[in-house]
C-alpha cells in the first residue's frame, strides 16, 4: 500500500490570497461606461477589500481589511495622498449627486492625511478636507467637512451642513443643521494629538505591507490602472 506521495498544488496559488477585489463598475443605464480604479503603486489595498469603478487612490494611501469603496452608483471618488481608510469602512454615493472640489465634481472627495476610522460610513455627496479625522462608527453624508476637523465616534454629520475648519464634533452628536455646525468648538489638544498619532502609524503601513506581501500584485480577475 506504498504508492507515490502526492504534491501540494495549493502552494502555487498561495499568492492569490493576497489580492484585493479591484474592478470596473458594472454597465448600467445610469453608468453606461466602465471605468477602472486608478491606484498609485505606492498605495496599499488589503486583500480583503474591494475597490470598484472610477476611484482615484493617490500615493501612500492605506486601505485596511474589509473596506468597501464602491463607485458603481455615485461617481467618481477621490482619495488623496497619505490618507488611511480603516477596517470596515464603507464608501458609497448617491446617483448624480456631486460636490465641487477644485475644477471637478466628485461623489466623494477625501483630502490629504485624512483618517477614516474603523466602521465609519462616508456616503456621497460629501467633501472631506485635509487632515480630518472621522471617528469610529461615525457617518458623514451629504456634507462638507473643513480642514483639521475631528469627528468623534458614533457621530453623524449630514443634511448638507458645512463644518468650519478645525472643529470638534463630540461623541454621538447629530450635526444636521448649519446652526449646530457653526456652534461647534475648536478641536482640543488631546484630540489633535490623537489624530496626529493615528496618521503617523498609518503612514507606515503601505510600504510595510508591500514588503510583507510583495509589490507585484494584480487584482483577482480584472486589471486596474496605475
Amino acid at each position: 500500500m506504498g504508492g507515490k506521495k502526492g504534491t501540494n498544488s495549493s502552494s502555487s496559488n498561495h499568492s492569490h490570497c493576497f489580492e484585493p477585489f479591484i474592478s470596473p463598475n458594472p454597465i448600467t443605464s445610469f453608468n453606461p461606461v466602465q471605468r477602472f480604479p486608478k491606484i498609485d503603486k505606492t498605495a496599499f489595498v488589503s486583500q480583503f477589500s474591494s475597490v470598484i469603478g472610477d476611484v482615484t487612490i493617490r500615493n501612500n494611501v492605506y486601505v485596511a481589511p474589509n473596506v468597501s469603496i464602491r463607485a458603481d452608483e455615485g461617481t467618481p471618488f477621490y482619495i488623496d495622498s497619505n490618507s488611511n481608510i480603516q477596517d470596515g469602512v464603507i464608501l458609497h454615493g448617491l446617483l448624480n449627486k456631486k460636490i465641487l472640489a477644485g475644477t471637478k465634481r466628485y461623489s466623494i472627495f477625501i483630502g490629504n492625511e485624512v483618517s477614516i476610522a474603523h466602521g465609519a460610513l462616508v456616503h456621497g455627496p460629501c467633501y472631506i478636507a485635509d487632515k480630518v479625522f472621522v471617528g469610529f462608527n461615525s457617518i458623514v453624508y451629504t456634507a462638507i467637512v473643513g480642514k483639521g476637523t475631528f469627528i468623534s465616534y458614533n457621530a453623524v454629520v449630514t443634511n448638507c451642513v458645512r463644518i468650519p475648519p478645525d472643529r470638534f464634533v463630540p461623541p454621538g452628536a447629530n450635526i444636521d443643521s448649519q446652526e449646530k455646525a457653526d456652534a461647534l468648538s475648536r478641536v482640543p489638544k488631546d484630540s489633535k494629538e490623537f489624530a496626529h498619532e493615528v496618521q503617523r502609524v498609518n503612514q507606515e503601513f503601505p510600504a510595510s505591507y508591500h514588503l510583507l506581501f510583495g509589490k507585484n500584485r494584480c487584482s483577482c480577475g480584472f486589471a486596474y490602472d496605475q
